[in-house]
């Protein structure tokens, strides 16, 4: 009697293949479609997406560590603390410092929401964050304050990047590469918000006015850069325009804000212009 061979498995239920490098097409095309479907399920057509460092930490946890610090060289009875411990010194300053975004973002998300819901409208302008810790948690923070949906879009990395609890269950997304989540940051994009941040801020950032810049995304949006202390420091367009390097009307592609009402004024009438008023005629 001939033994019968084991039943061969599918292509689609092969792990071993869809983890391979010959799969990665199957891989990316994943990530376009299933966000798609989850999105259309959810009926989330457009978002107002928040950019920043994943590493701040909120008001308290800030001046927290700043105490622990102090307390530590209080304790080593030391006129000037030594190198590490001044190291630690200015980075929990630092901290301290940047924790006021922290609390801003969270307050500018839930007025933002607060503001979507009045509109009586399904699901408008959606607070989106790429779904790690640090200012991605304080937007995201803020829209459940205002008992409203929010999205997380997180990516895969060996350090520092988790989904933050405050995400709806439902639109909590992992990604693996990072060009498919910056597709999902910008397609449903109707405004972004841009708090202080590092490589990946700025990389976002730029992405984005370059993408606006050579009309590549024709769609029009506000794009605040919030907490000018900061990003003066940090970036100088004003430079860029006087070196020929962009031109005058790139500038104006960009709002710089210091304070939520500010943000919040400014991004509410674009919005309003924009989008609402068309919609009402």
């Amino acid at each position: 009697m001939k033994k019968k061979h084991p039943e061969p498995v599918k292509a689609y239920k092969n792990l071993d293949f869809l983890n391979s490098p010959d799969a990665r097409t199957i891989r990316i095309l994943a990530e376009f479609l299933e966000p798609m479907k989850r999105f259309r399920e959810q009926n989330i057509y457009d978002t107002l997406v928040f950019f920043g460092s994943a590493r701040t930490v909120n008001p308290q946890t800030a001046k927290e560590q700043l105490h622990n610090v102090q307390k530590r060289i209080a304790e080593s009875g030391e006129k000037n603390p030594g190198p590490a411990l001044q190291a630690e010194l200015d980075y929990a300053k630092n901290q301290v410092f940047l924790s006021r975004y922290y609390e801003d973002a969270t307050g500018l998300a839930k007025r933002l929401t607060e503001w979507s819901k009045s509109l009586n409208s399904i699901h408008r302008f959606v607070v989106c964050s790429g779904g790690g810790p640090g200012m991605m948690e304080a937007a995201n923070k803020g829209a459940l304050e205002a008992n409203g949906k929010s999205i997380g879009l997180n990516i895969s990395l060996p350090m520092e990047q988790f989904s933050n609890p405050y995400i709806t269950p439902d639109l909590n997304f992992e990604f693996h590469y990072f060009f498919m989540r910056k597709f999902w940051l910008i397609y449903l994009a109707k405004g972004l918000i841009i708090f202080p941040g590092g490589f990946g801020t700025l990389d976002e950032l730029f992405e984005t006015l370059t993408l606006v810049q050579t009309q590549k995304v024709i769609k029009k949006m506000p794009i605040v850069i919030y907490g000018s202390e900061y990003w003066n420091q940090i970036i100088n367009i004003d430079a860029m325009v006087n070196y020929g390097v962009i031109s005058k009307a790139d500038r104006d592609l960009v709002q710089f804000c210091d304070t939520v009402d500010e943000a919040f004024s400014y991004i509410k009438d674009e919005l309003t212009r924009i989008h609402l008023d068309k919609e009402r005629n």
